[in-house]
Formats: structure tokens, C-alpha cells, sequence
């Protein structure tokens, strides 16, 4: 991107609070700057702001030179996965709580993102994966998910059982509350929370993260990103897979759940000055101890 008018889609999370004004601030900010400014239909939608066209996500992807998106990680997963195929670079721009993935804090939003779009950002890719669930031969769901693919029990019922194959090959037969199938994206989400490894978001890799595994011997392990894992849904009650905690489908036993990464990829770009490394110490809070007097009381 250069200082030329370019093409910024304006996306917003739903209903969240203020998110109009940060909604209007930044589209009258670009608009004075020379850029044309488009707004997502459903952000459009609960937000008055008649001077600006509206496009749906496909035109977007279609026409839009950059999409900047207000809200949360969850606001930028869903986006991100429906905009992957047309490979439009994001923007984010933090107005929920975590922000792994939306870094621009919003009380900077307006220099920085200035600063972005005159070419003063780094760029980077980000994998996804897709998905599809067979039974008895026949594909009846698929998805793709930004963080991570889940298989689970349902609440209250008893452990699954599953058969893992990697590249055709058998894995192992595990007794747990779930696998997770995760991106390195994904790493720093429900995967984390279970005991899975951070993997750094350039890495060709995909992690497999047993839910409370029966056996202490079922570990978290890093597969090639060209790997194909089939999950097979051996036993247990009222079993499903979800896609970014956003989609899902219920699974039978025999079920197979097929995975591989996608064909698509995500651009995010980031303020000159971002560095991974600066996101997991604030993000999860390295270096932080507890006072004497705290630790003490």
C-alpha cells in the first residue's frame, strides 16, 4: 500500500459498545485522507453512516485494497476465514479484551493506522485449515478454521474415543474429553489452555492437543503442515467438532473427520514497530511477579 487512494473496507463487531463512534471516527479520518471507504453490510447495518457505500464480504474481497477490523480476536477469526480466498490484507485494531491478532490498541488507532497505509507496516501470512466430516463414504459437512479444529464430548457425557491416522498412517487410539487440531495461530487459544506448545506464527506446523487425556502418555506433538490427520470417532456420547468455536457439526460413531491445511492463507499487517515476541509478554503477562507484600499476605 502506498499514500495513492486505495480501497479500505471498514469492519466493526457486532453491537459491542462504542463501536459506532470508533466505526464513524476512523471512516471520516480515511475519507478526509484521499481513501474510498466501504463498510461491511452487517457492520453497516447498525451503524448511520450514509455517506459511505455498503458491500457485502464477497464484493470486498472483490474490490477492497485492505480491511480494517474493530472489535476482538473473534471479530477478526470470523472475518478473516470469509475473506481468506481473496487474499485481502487485515488491519486490527483492539476493541475487545485479549488482541493476539487485533494489536492496534484503540487510543492509537488514528496515527498509527495513518502511519500504515503511507507503507509503514510489516506484513505476514497466517495458515488456516480445512476440514471435512465423512460418514459412510459421503462428505456431509466441511469448514475451515482460522485457530483450531475440535473434536469434543458433549456436557455431561462420558470420555470419547478416538482413532488418529496421520498421512495414512495409524497414530494411535486415545480415550479423552477431545483432540485439538490447531494452527500456530491457534497456539495462544484453547489449545494453550490444555497444555499445547506455543508455536510461532511462521511456522509450517500443525498441533494435535488431547482434552484431558485418560492416558498421561498422550502429549501434545507438532505435525508438517502437509500433513493429512484423520480422526476417527471410535465410541462416546453426544460427540461434535467445531470450527473456531463458530461452526459445527455433530458427529456418529465411524465418523471420520479429515483434515489438512488450507489452500488459502491470511495477510495481516502489522505497525512497523510490532513484534511477536512483544505480544506474548503482554498478552500473557511474562515478567510479572507479585509484589513481597502480596506474595506475603
Amino acid at each position: 500500500m502506498t499514500v495513492q487512494a486505495k480501497t479500505i473496507a471498514l469492519i466493526g463487531k457486532y453491537n459491542a459498545a462504542g463501536i459506532a463512534g470508533s466505526i464513524s471516527a476512523l471512516a471520516s479520518f480515511l475519507d478526509q485522507a484521499g481513501h474510498t471507504v466501504v463498510l461491511e453490510a452487517e457492520t453497516a447495518s447498525y451503524i448511520e453512516l450514509d455517506a459511505f457505500a455498503v458491500m457485502s464480504v464477497p464484493d470486498i474481497g472483490k474490490q477492497a485494497d485492505a480491511a480494517i477490523v474493530v472489535g476482538g480476536d473473534g471479530t477478526m477469526l470470523g472475518i478473516a476465514r470469509q475473506l481468506a480466498p481473496y487474499n485481502v490484507p487485515l488491519i486490527g485494531i483492539n476493541q475487545g479484551r485479549l488482541g493476539f491478532i487485533t494489536d492496534i490498541p484503540l487510543d492509537r488507532m488514528m496515527p498509527v493506522v495513518a502511519e500504515m497505509l503511507e507503507g509503514k507496516y510489516t506484513s505476514e501470512r497466517r495458515s488456516l485449515l480445512q476440514a471435512i466430516v465423512v460418514r459412510g463414504g459421503d462428505q456431509i459437512f466441511s469448514g475451515v478454521a482460522f485457530n483450531d479444529i475440535v473434536v469434543s464430548r458433549g456436557t455431561g457425557s462420558g470420555m470419547v474415543e478416538l482413532r488418529v491416522e496421520v498421512d495414512r498412517h495409524f497414530m494411535y487410539n486415545q480415550r479423552s474429553d477431545g483432540l485439538i487440531v490447531s494452527t500456530p495461530t491457534g497456539s495462544t487459544a484453547y489449545a494453550l489452555s490444555a497444555g499445547g506448545p506455543l508455536l510461532h506464527p511462521s511456522l509450517d506446523g500443525i498441533a494435535m492437543v488431547p482434552i484431558a487425556p485418560h492416558a498421561l502418555s498422550n502429549r501434545p506433538i507438532v505435525l508438517p503442515d502437509s500433513s493429512e490427520i484423520v480422526i476417527e470417532i471410535v465410541a462416546g456420547k453426544d460427540i461434535s467438532v467445531n470450527f473456531d468455536m463458530q461452526t459445527f457439526a455433530s458427529l456418529l460413531h465411524q465418523d471420520r473427520i479429515i483434515v489438512k491445511r488450507s489452500a488459502h492463507t491470511v495477510t495481516f499487517l502489522h505497525p512497523k514497530d510490532w513484534n511477536y515476541y512483544d505480544t506474548l509478554r503482554e498478552k500473557l503477562h511474562w515478567n510479572e511477579y507479585p509484589s513481597v507484600e502480596g506474595a506475603l499476605s
